[in-house]
């Protein structure tokens, strides 16, 4: 697991610094795609607030079938 979140580490440097060289910044994407870093802020906070009761009701589903399960499957080894 360690290596994998190295590897994503090293190919989002490899990828932030490929983008440097061609001068694409944070800031220039906003400004292309014409959106503010305030917005973008409430968009994400407003994704958040929808999706997070949707998830924990998914997990009260979720969970329990998947504690049955782990109980009742046959021993390995």
């Amino acid at each position: 697991m360690l290596s994998g979140f190295l590897k994503l580490a090293l190919a989002s440097l490899l990828a932030g610094s490929l983008l440097s060289i061609f001068g694409i910044t944070p800031r220039s994407v906003m400004d292309f795609l014409g959106v503010t870093a305030e917005e973008l802020h409430n968009g994400m906070i407003s994704a958040f607030a929808w999706a997070a009761p949707r998830m924990v009701m998914g997990a009260v589903v979720i969970l329990p079938i998947w504690l049955v399960t782990y109980i009742l499957m046959p021993p390995r080894g």
